[in-house]
């Protein structure tokens, strides 16, 4: 677990930097094995981009670095539960482990909402590890929803 928290630490890191974008801070980090292949946050807002979540941004980086778009025996790190369209990315990308830190009982398509992962109909499985870093991963979010809810009040 202590690797797995040394990843979600920069991942962190990844989404506070999209928090000090005005962006939802959501980051997400690839390794194979020890080598760091891609850090992203999430850039939707200044991309005008809906598909510029952390994870596909990071899966774009990490495709280049390997220069293949087959990431296999790669692990995702990413602060908050995938939604449907990273999960089918994760998929496509053939990513062998997912780890994430917070779910997402709104559009969480590992475990909250959906189980995508678990349909065994999809031509690749995926290992997935949740709750890592939790509270700091939660906190991120929670904080930067409240700041917004504050600053938007009359």
């Amino acid at each position: 677990m202590e690797i797995d928290e040394r990843w979600m630490e920069l991942a962190l890191e990844e989404a506070a930097l999209a928090r000090e974008a005005g962006e939802v801070p959501v980051g997400a980090v690839i390794v194979r094995g020890e080598e760091l292949l891609a850090r992203a946050l999430n850039r939707p807002i200044s991309l005008h981009d809906p598909s510029a979540h952390a994870e596909i941004l990071a899966i774009r980086q990490a495709a280049a670095a390997a220069g293949n778009y087959r990431l296999a025996g790669t692990t995702l790190y990413v602060t908050l539960e995938p939604c449907i369209m990273c999960a089918g990315a994760i998929i496509h990308a053939r990513i062998e482990r997912l780890v994430f830190g917070a779910a997402d009982p709104k559009n969480g398509a590992a475990v909250s909402l959906y189980r995508l992962f678990e349909d065994r109909r999809f031509n690749h499985a995926v290992a997935i590890t949740g709750g890592v870093l939790r509270e700091a991963c939660a906190e991120i979010l929670s904080g930067f929803f409240r700041e917004k809810r504050l600053t938007s009040s009359p």
